[in-house]
């Protein structure tokens, strides 16, 4: 009769750990979306950062005032 008695307590402390561990595991869940959506708000913020970004048209200028080519001889 004591066996019983044993087994369903070592039963009874599994299924409170489990509904523990349920708990906790639905917190972090809950903890990983909240940071999963303000990844996204931030995420759009720079988006709208780097839209704002006016890059100018890049024009042709020499680096020498002449038209000469400088190249390495052999």
């Amino acid at each position: 009769m004591i066996w019983v008695i044993v087994f369903g307590s070592i039963g009874l402390a599994g299924a409170i750990m489990l509904i523990c561990y349920a708990v906790w595991l639905a917190h972090k869940a809950s903890d990983l979306f909240s940071e999963l959506e303000m990844l996204g708000v931030r995420a759009d913020e720079l988006a709208e950062l780097v839209g704002q970004i006016n890059i100018p048209e890049r024009t042709f200028q020499p680096d020498w005032h002449s038209d000469r080519t400088i190249s390495s001889q052999n």
